[in-house]
């Protein structure tokens, strides 16, 4: 079977960094991949390419087996390729609305190109109820982004993405300060993502919430793939140890 997504020696270089070193490896349709590793693995070079924010030096990547140019492949092309990626922080806009927050640049027209707010208001609350599962008395999609938790906010850049019909999702670090509770909202919402059928790439720090949703684990050192890893051949510790094997490793000496 053709995979969704694949890289062939992928490699990226800021001036006298290499950042990325023919970096390869395939992700199927409704797969969730655990991209792990150190501070400096290469994690946000790969997926600032895969975004589309630059492009790499060397290699080639495909979607659905059709090769992509990688010298005009842009932020825009990857939406078309059904890419949405959730950064960290930054993902939203928090002193706009909601709905705003939802359709910023890709409003609903109607025949003469003027926005159909009432329809993207609609749409929105049902990005919150259906997705998000919000259940607060007086939910409205005018209210500004700050009024939601920190949880609730990634399930909506989460939810934005999936509707939008993407088939990728990449999330960088999307638990990164929230509660307990609120980490497991955004589990859930990753599972809400493989059950639609779609892929996804979690890049975390946190090796357990990791493993509590992904099908695989791809490990990175220094800008190369060490490790390839099927979630029923190891185990929390094994892959725990597996990671700290390869952080420990001296960097070798010019």
């Amino acid at each position: 079977m053709t995979p969704f997504l694949r890289l062939e020696n992928i490699s990226k270089s800021f001036g006298a960094v290499r950042s990325l070193h023919e970096v390869s490896f395939d992700l199927g349709s409704n797969e969730i991949l655990g991209l792990i590793g150190d501070n400096g693995a290469g994690k946000s070079t790969l997926i600032k390419i895969l975004s589309g924010v630059f492009p790499p030096d060397s290699g080639a990547f495909s979607f659905d087996g059709k090769k992509v140019n990688s010298r005009y492949y842009s932020c825009a092309q990857a939406r078309k390729f059904g890419i949405e990626t959730v950064h960290q922080d930054r993902s939203l806009a928090e002193k706009q609305s909601l709905w705003r927050n939802v359709f910023a640049g890709r409003h609903i027209t109607n025949s003469l190109g003027f926005i159909r707010i009432d329809l993207e208001k609609a749409e929105t609350l049902k990005i919150l109820y259906d997705i998000i599962e919000l259940t607060a008395d007086g939910l409205d999609p005018d209210l500004p982004v700050s009024v939601l938790s920190g949880g609730e906010r990634q399930g909506l850049a989460i939810g934005r993405a999936m509707y939008f019909q993407s088939r990728l999702v990449i999330l960088d670090e999307p638990t990164t300060a929230l509660s307990l509770r609120e980490t497991e909202k955004v589990l859930g919402f990753i599972q809400k993502i493989k059950d639609a059928g779609k892929s996804c790439i979690f890049i975390s720090h946190n090796i357990a919430q990791v493993f509590a949703v992904a099908d695989r684990f791809l490990i990175m050192d220094r800008g190369m793939v060490v490790a390839d890893i099927l979630k029923k051949d190891t185990s929390l510790i094994g892959l725990t140890d597996r990671l700290l094997s390869v952080c420990q490793k001296e960097i070798p000496h010019a």
